[in-house]
């Protein structure tokens, strides 16, 4: 089971907007093509065409603009539209993707009877979207580092992920942010995954924006993630090395909760640049400038590793299968996935 957001327009006479104009709009973006966009949508270019009239006479304005010899291109307020609603895609994703975990694993138990749910708190990414594919029992639920190493220690989940700079120096100083969480239980770690971190910013912009002293110039907006994440605690410490306050950052009060979310933000002209995966920037197309590299990583008490579902997870990291399709992602390298080591072991590894 999925669940998908609808963003839906109703008129005060009860109009509703079909809401595949989005999927049209997204197509014709790519495309400029009506024809092209049509048939990716799934509609008619005649069903095409009463979209984007039916969209014209809901909010009095044009969502498209035709250029003899040129094309189809998206209105000012059609890009609006469009950027709005995959802003809103990317906000809640991980709290929709949670939820129907939830409910898919709540079902299963009353049609197959009770049995074993393998329980993974993590912060949102790319590479562990992907782990509920090991098995339909994989009961996955999005949260910040803290939250899920304090579910973790109440028995409320099997597994929690972590990430964890390669660079020493600063892997210490993120070891000292949560030791207290960490300190309180006998953990191991299970290696999963490397990603780049980094500046997430327009092509137009390069010129002006190559690294962190840019963010304090005047003009330059910037998009940050919340507060009680993993890559603002990062990002801060970042900071903190090159002597730079958040205060001198325009922007740097406004928050999103997902890399998505800030890739979104900043491919849509909202901000000029923002810090998170690389991932992120190329999912929108966008560029980026990598500054930090981090081990993602799931930690587990030491005697839940016998557990036959954690061992079949195991298994499933080190596939031939699941490998490949880590490859695939923009910015993340397979880092000896499935292994079981200590923090200390890995620490002496990144020194090494």
């Amino acid at each position: 089971m999925n669940i998908t957001p609808a963003w839906l327009f109703r008129s005060d006479d009860g109009e509703l907007l079909d809401p595949v104009l989005f999927r049209l709009l997204a197509n014709l973006r790519e495309s400029g093509k009506l024809t092209r966009a049509a048939e990716a949508a799934g509609v008619s270019y005649r069903h095409a065409w009463n979209l984007l009239n039916r969209g014209e006479a809901f909010f009095g304005m044009a969502l498209v603009e035709m250029r003899k010899g040129h094309g189809t291109r998206l209105s000012p307020l059609g890009e609006k539209l469009l950027w709005s609603e995959q802003r809103v895609k990317a906000r809640l994703g991980p709290q929709i993707d949670s939820m129907a975990s939830e409910l898919n694993n709540q079902l299963q138990q009353l049609l197959a009877g009770a049995h074993p749910v393998l329980r993974l708190h993590a912060t949102h990414g790319y590479a562990v979207a992907l782990l509920p594919g090991s098995c339909s029992e994989l009961d996955l639920r999005y949260c910040h580092p803290e939250e899920a190493l304090n579910a973790m220690e109440r028995g409320e989940c099997d597994l929690a992920s972590f990430h964890l700079p390669t660079c020493p120096r600063l892997a210490r100083r993120v070891m000292q942010v949560y030791r207290r969480q960490l300190g309180r239980q006998k953990l191991r770690v299970i290696r999963f995954v490397t990603r780049r971190q980094g500046l997430i910013l327009r092509a137009a912009d390069r010129d002006r924006i190559g690294g962190l002293n840019d963010l304090t110039r005047p003009g330059v907006r910037f998009i940050n993630r919340d507060e009680h994440s993993g890559t603002r605690i990062l990002f801060n410490l970042l900071l903190e090395e090159k002597g730079i306050e958040e205060a001198q950052i325009q922007g740097a009060e406004r928050e999103e909760f997902t890399h998505t979310a800030v890739a979104a933000y900043v491919a849509s002209g909202m901000a000029d640049v923002g810090f998170g995966l690389e991932a992120a920037a190329a999912q929108f197309g966008l560029d980026f400038e990598p500054l930090s590299t981090e081990h993602y990583l799931l930690v587990c008490p030491e005697d839940r590793l016998r557990q036959q579902n954690v061992q079949d997870l195991l298994a499933f990291m080190g596939s031939k299968g699941f490998l490949a399709q880590l490859e695939s992602l923009t910015g993340y390298a397979a880092d000896r996935c499935g292994e079981v080591e200590t923090f200390e072991a890995l620490l002496a590894g990144d020194r090494g």
